[in-house]
């Protein structure tokens, strides 16, 4: 299978318009959270009918998942919560969102809320636990915040990573999680878009204004996951051991380029 993984678009319509002419080249795309931008002078109910738009044609030319991120929370719940409504909202039109659990080939996703309060953290751990009952083959996870304590959410000076999710990484063991949110992480001295906690593989796409946006391919076929982004490329096998810093290549593996 090969994987696109994108985080942290924030309403930039040209890596959205550059993420609808890759996708079809991917048998899987997944959009890690934060589609829209608190900061942006457009409305963010208007932001989420376009977004809406890119989704929809995004799912007539490959599979998408996608759950939420901080920016994409739109209302509160029925226990006064904060929730991305627009995105739960989104199973029932055929792409996986926020709560959702699927299996494609021997692969389960298990698709992460942003939680906001302590019960939706609780509704996510019940999910993650009786999603590890139903794996049978490998378990990889979708979750905007990326573990504490990793060069993945290494801020330049401190972790700014989710304790609670490095909890959960270290009590489940899932084969891989795709983050984004601390975007500057793949960037920073120290830090890295990639990590291995115990066995589990942790991404963080990191974050940048212009197309293309920064990106991961992951061939599992062929068990590679490469990056893509204004700093270059790199490239780790992902049945071998993880050393920091990950070597930049001077371009993309073959498989890439088919």
């Amino acid at each position: 299978m090969r994987i696109l993984v994108v985080a942290d678009l924030h309403y930039s319509l040209p890596q959205y318009d550059w993420l609808l002419a890759e996708a079809p080249r991917y048998d899987l795309v997944i959009i890690a959270g934060d589609h829209i931008d608190l900061s942006s002078a457009v409305d963010g109910r208007a932001q989420i009918l376009v977004i809406s738009k890119y989704l929809d044609m995004l799912r007539e030319k490959t599979r998408i998942i996608t759950c939420s991120g901080n920016h994409d929370l739109d209302g509160r719940d029925a226990h006064g919560e904060k929730t991305a409504k627009w995105l739960e909202d989104l199973n029932a039109t055929g792409i996986p969102a926020d709560d959702s659990t699927l299996e494609i080939d021997d692969i389960l996703f298990s698709v992460c809320r942003w939680w906001d309060g302590p019960l939706a953290q609780a509704r996510l751990a019940e999910q993650l636990a009786r999603d590890k009952a139903a794996v049978r083959g490998k378990w990889f996870w979708v979750h905007h915040a990326p573990s504490f304590d990793s060069p993945t959410s290494w801020s330049g000076s401190r972790s700014l990573g989710d304790k609670t999710v490095q909890e959960w990484i270290n009590t489940y063991q899932p084969d891989m999680v795709f983050s984004g949110h601390i975007h500057q992480s793949p960037f920073t001295r120290a830090g890295s878009w990639v990590d291995r906690i115990g066995k589990t593989w942790v991404f963080n796409v990191g974050q940048y204004a212009g197309a293309p946006p920064a990106h991961i391919a992951i061939n599992t076929d062929v068990n590679e996951a490469v990056w893509l982004s204004m700093a270059g490329i790199q490239t780790v096998k992902l049945d071998g051991e993880i050393k920091h810093p990950v070597h930049a290549q001077q371009r993309p593996p073959e498989w890439m380029m088919l």
